[in-house]
């Protein structure tokens, strides 16, 4: 007999008698000695990248208790896991980390493909490499990497890199550029004419020209872009279309652009360690995601793009309408998401040095 059940066998007989026990709930008993819990996810994503509503409504209907835990970086991320983290059950990587965490035995097989809510994804947001099916993760969330900008500040919209830069110098105002590696390396690649996955030595120097070309007028690498750039403080930023919370906000002196010469775009999906403890809550959490319903509310919030096709015409109309958020298949095209590079990463880690330290 296992030391549960001498409990609840012990515990009956002593408030109810002999005759009573048998009709005691055992659940009931269970809550008053302490012996079960809850049922529980513990959710490890980006910071301020979910709805808390979305969270709430799925504790609502399921009666697990989520525990939100938060990073700020892909590799951040990684470190922990691979550190012995063993506490989390979902986590959001990028398309090219979910590869490196793929090949690293590190995700759970959740056959999410089967379910039937997964019809409701678009085919064409199955990037990573690794789980060309979906057998694996469940695409969660897309954007760009463009331009957040001061109308008031630059005296005018602007179309791309070029003209901010042009516009900059002319009235000799800052921007920013973000505190990351292979975003800021992107843009000298793009404006190159280079391909944002390229490892060659003489591309990523003349990348690292273009971007060190750039710091005169550069106000800080930082992610801290939007209160910058809202109070007029720098008259531009380079960051992620989540900024468009702020331009629905301020439209008059507000804007977000995507560059004409092109940009990144960045996709997370939900993921299930393997070392998860609470598989069955996690894989609920991706079913109940599937939702169009659950997506769309996501995004109301969020003003990332979806890869639930039917979420989209859920979404508020200034949401459903940007093109900012929702781009054109043309500007589709101009798009590029990274890839795992592998130990050519280190080749990038040079040039990113050479960059930071340059006068």
């Amino acid at each position: 007999m296992t030391k549960a059940s001498r409990v609840v066998r012990a515990t009956r007989a002593k408030l109810f008698g002999p005759a009573r026990a048998a009709a005691f709930s055992l659940s009931a008993l269970i809550a008053m000695t302490g012996l079960g819990h809850a049922a529980e996810l513990n959710i490890y994503n980006w910071g301020e990248y979910i709805n808390p509503a979305v969270l709430k409504k799925f504790e609502e209907e399921t009666q697990i208790k989520v525990n939100l835990s938060t990073y700020s970086s892909n590799e951040e991320m990684l470190a922990k896991i691979q550190g012995g983290a063993t506490g989390y059950d979902v986590v959001f990587p990028s398309v090219h980390m979910q590869d490196i965490m793929s090949k690293l035995d590190l995700l759970e097989k959740t056959d999410i493909n089967a379910y039937e809510g997964f019809k409701n994804i678009d085919p064409a947001f199955l990037r990573a490499k690794s789980d060309p099916k979906g057998e694996f993760c469940l695409p969660y969330a897309f954007g760009t990497v463009g331009i957040v900008y001061n109308r008031k500040v630059l005296g005018k919209d602007v179309v791309g890199w070029k003209d901010l830069i042009a516009t900059v110098k002319e009235k000799g105002l800052k921007f920013t550029l973000l505190d990351d590696m292979r975003e800021v390396l992107a843009v000298g690649l793009i404006l190159n004419g280079h391909k944002v996955n390229s490892t060659d030595p003489a591309e990523l120097q003349q990348a690292a020209d273009t971007i060190i070309a750039m710091k005169p007028d550069v106000a800080a690498f930082t992610y801290d872009t939007r209160p910058m750039v809202q109070s007029g403080d720098v008259a531009a930023g380079h960051f992620f279309v989540g900024a468009m919370v702020d331009v629905f906000a301020n439209q008059k002196d507000l804007g977000y652009v995507i560059p004409e010469e092109g940009a990144t775009m960045y996709q997370e999906d939900i993921c299930v360690l393997k070392t998860a403890p609470n598989k069955d809550s996690a894989i609920k959490f991706l079913q109940f995601y599937t939702r169009p319903e659950v997506a769309a509310l996501n995004v109301s919030q969020q003003t990332n793009g979806t890869a639930n096709v039917p979420a989209r015409q859920l979404t508020p109309d200034q949401i459903k309408n940007s093109k900012e958020i929702n781009p054109t298949p043309e500007t589709m095209q101009r798009l590029q998401i990274f890839e795992d590079l592998g130990s050519g990463v280190r080749q990038l880690d040079r040039v990113w040095t050479k960059v930071k330290t340059a006068q």
